[in-house]
C-alpha cells in the first residue's frame, strides 16, 4: 500500500483524476442506470465507465456503512480516493488507517481491503482500476507479432 503524500507528484495525478470526475458525478449523491447491486447495506457503487483497459466506479456509503473485505483480481493495481466525508480503510491484515478526501491509497492485483464511513452523513469514494496498463498492452502487442 502506498499512500500519496499532499503535494507529492502522485498525490497530484490521482487528484487530477479524482477531482474531475467526482465533479462530472456531482457533489450530491445520485442513483444511477449503472448502479450495482452490493452485498454490504448502506454501500451502493456506482459505475462511471467502464473499458477494456480501465474501470471508474464511485461507492457511496451511508453514514456508519461499512465495505466487507474483499479483492480485485480482475485489475493490475486500483487507486482509492475518499471524494466525501471520512472513511477508515484497512488493507491486507494491517491497522485500520483514517482516510479523507484529498487522500489516495494504491493497491496491487488481489489486495484485502475493506472500509467503511465513520462519519455522520453519507460519504463517497473513487475507485479507479487500471486492468490493462499502457505496458501490459505493449508488451502483449509484441507478443502477437510474427
Amino acid at each position: 500500500m502506498l499512500l500519496f503524500a499532499p503535494g507529492c507528484s502522485m498525490h497530484k495525478i490521482a487528484a487530477a483524476i479524482v477531482l474531475p470526475l467526482s465533479l462530472m458525478v456531482g457533489a450530491t449523491l445520485q442513483v444511477s442506470a449503472q448502479q450495482q447491486a452490493s452485498p454490504d447495506p448502506g454501500v451502493s457503487p456506482v459505475r462511471l465507465l467502464d473499458r477494456d483497459d480501465i474501470r471508474v466506479t464511485r461507492v457511496e456509503l451511508a453514514a456508519g456503512a461499512v465495505r466487507s473485505v474483499h479483492a480485485h483480481d480482475d485489475v493490475e493495481y486500483h487507486v482509492w480516493a475518499p471524494i466525501a466525508g471520512t472513511f477508515e480503510i484497512t488493507i491486507k491484515k494491517g491497522k485500520p488507517a483514517a482516510a479523507k478526501p484529498g487522500q489516495a491509497f494504491y493497491m496491487k492485483k488481489g489486495t484485502q481491503h475493506s472500509f467503511r464511513n465513520t462519519g455522520t452523513t453519507p460519504a463517497a469514494v473513487m475507485e479507479i482500476f487500471v486492468k490493462r496498463s499502457t505496458a501490459t498492452a505493449a508488451a502483449l502487442a509484441l507478443a502477437a507479432q510474427p
